[in-house]
């Protein structure tokens, strides 16, 4: 085995780039010694270094603190170094699990939602439903995806899983009737039952339900023919009509695997 091994060589052997290598040094934590010709030598100690400094950097330690730990290194320190390290593993199990189950959650919502039946009537019934909104003029697919980026922006410390939110935009009944197709007014996130924290509520009631699949085209047409199946069946209608939309662009380029489900309040 070597007894020195030159920048290039141990930047290749760790996979640390050389600049990366010269800032350890200008830094003070791994300090190699210089042949005659000036070349930077590093020997087995700084190896055993590099193996602390990488294990500690995958573990979001700054270069500070693993020069701190590094300029006085005890059994002391290094009991306490390995408690924080234990800390931060367990730290990051916990955030890999709340992934794990948030791509469970979406893989569950997929699946679930490729089985839909779609063009069928359905009456469901909700408790009250808390959720965000935001009230905007939208007439474009562009304008739709930006208005609810738009509201994630403004609550983003709420919605931290945004490919499993359920959203939905509404439409306004007077304007259906005046011919304005594909129009909404608002969009809106639906939260959790349980959430504390909202400013807007779809009433708790039955609601009139139809699923489609494609592009948002049909949308003004789905929307009349929930309103004129109401009216055919004699439910008075209490709300404006608003979609959900269940796949979407989130999951698919394909507009043909879109799914949307169109909600309104009604009195039965």
């Amino acid at each position: 085995m070597k007894e020195y091994y030159k920048i290039n060589e141990i930047s290749k052997l760790y996979g640390i780039g050389v600049d990366s290598l010269r800032y350890y040094e200008k830094i003070g934590v791994l300090v190699p010694r210089r042949d005659t010709n000036g070349y930077r030598l590093y020997g087995l100690k700084d190896i055993y270094k590099l193996n602390v400094i990488r294990d500690l950097r995958q573990l979001d330690f700054t270069m500070q603190q693993i020069k701190d730990y590094l300029d006085h290194q005890s059994i002391e320190n290094t009991l306490y170094l390995l408690h924080k390290e234990k800390d931060l593993v367990s730290e990051q199990l916990r955030s890999l699990e709340t992934k794990q189950r948030m791509i469970q959650e979406r893989i569950n919502v997929l699946t679930t939602a490729m089985q839909i039946t779609t063009g069928e009537f359905s009456i469901k019934s909700f408790p009250e439903r808390p959720c965000l909104h935001l009230d905007t003029r939208i007439t474009r697919d562009e304008e739709m995806d930006f208005a609810i980026k738009k509201l994630h922006k403004k609550h983003e410390s709420k919605i931290r899983d945004f490919g499993n939110q359920l959203f939905g935009a509404s439409v306004s009944v007077e304007d259906l009737y005046k011919g304005e197709k594909e129009v909404f007014n608002a969009v809106f996130f639906i939260l959790e039952y349980d959430e504390l924290e909202y400013d807007f509520v779809l009433p708790a009631g039955e609601y009139l339900s139809l699923y489609y699949r494609g592009d948002y085209r049909q949308s003004s047409d789905r929307i009349l023919d929930v309103l004129n199946f109401a009216k055919e069946k004699g439910y008075p209608i209490l709300s404006d009509p608003f979609e959900i939309y269940e796949i979407d662009n989130r999951d698919t380029i394909n507009s043909e695997e879109f799914l949307t489900e169109i909600q309104v309040r009604i009195e039965i």
